[in-house]
């Protein structure tokens, strides 16, 4: 490799190190904010222990209607007993030395990150800001703002949505002589893996939108990849154990990038203008 091409790489790697330096930084600081809340964290996303969601209330309303058109069927199948049923009392467990205490240094990790979304996509685009022209230079508000919010949503819609699905799911094997033990860290660990993996889905259609927006990828790029991210998505998903986690990472997951497809379409670059054309100047 010539002298070159060495140095221009090596100036790349001491710019990521800065980038990556700023990160951290901001990460551990978040992190110290978030853990005057984490343990309201922890009860939030155990709440579906209970057994009370808003899928219990979603049964409840469709029971009250099978009762009213059906009596004979709504007391064939005990329907009543589900609906009155008494919450359980269950609580998470752990069996070594200081397990909960690193379980409130993950929560508070992951949650820091979140509060300083805007600062980790800041550092991002001032990585590859050097790289782009003046035009594309403008949407560095826009990106930090949608990229932000998205990620935000993403992680909102598993916890409000999919994780007390997830768990009904797994509580409702609970039998005479089978019971729910759950071990704080493999709980918690779960939850936050899959937080972050449905944030990072949720953003597929910003940065599709910002490769969109540079000309690297258009419409008539993806639509007709839709059967490979079908196949890219059941892939990814199938890394978690369960089918019923594996569906929903998939479907959310191809849904974005349905998303993506036409957000290509719509958001596409058209022809640049000879101001976007010209290289901007160093960040």
């Amino acid at each position: 490799m010539s002298e070159e091409k060495v140095v221009p790489f090596i100036e790349h790697l001491v710019e990521l190190r800065k980038r990556l330096v700023v990160i951290v930084i901001a990460v551990v600081v978040g992190m110290g904010v978030a853990w005057n809340f984490s343990n309201d964290l922890l009860k939030f996303i155990e709440k579906p222990l209970t057994g009370a969601t808003y899928l219990t209330e979603i049964k409840k309303t469709v029971y009250a209607k099978v009762k009213e058109r059906a009596p004979a069927l709504y007391a064939h199948y005990k329907l009543e007993q589900e609906i009155n049923a008494p919450q359980k009392h269950r609580v998470l467990n752990y069996s070594a030395p200081l397990e909960p205490f690193f379980m409130q240094c993950k929560i508070s990790m992951l949650a820091g990150f979140v509060i300083v979304l805007p600062i980790v996509f800041y550092q991002l685009w001032l990585f590859i800001a050097p790289g782009l022209t003046r035009g594309e230079r403008r949407m560095v508000i826009p990106f930090i703002t949608a990229a932000t919010v998205t990620f935000c949503i993403g992680a909102m819609f598993f916890l409000i949505i999919i994780w007390p699905v997830i768990i009904n799911f797994s509580l409702s094997y609970e039998a005479e002589g089978l019971q729910s033990w759950f071990n704080i860290s493999a709980y918690v660990n779960f939850c936050l893996r899959l937080i972050l993996i449905f944030g990072l889905i949720f953003e597929l259609p910003v940065l599709t939108l910002l490769l969109a927006r540079f000309g690297i990828v258009n419409y008539q790029f993806l639509a007709p990849k839709r059967k490979y991210a079908l196949l890219a998505s059941a892939v990814v998903s199938a890394f978690h154990a369960d089918l019923i986690t594996m569906f929903v990472i998939m479907i959310p997951m191809y849904l974005m990038y349905e998303i993506s497809v036409w957000v290509a379409l719509i958001f596409g670059k058209k022809k640049a203008s000879i101001e976007d054309q010209l290289p901007g100047e160093t960040a």
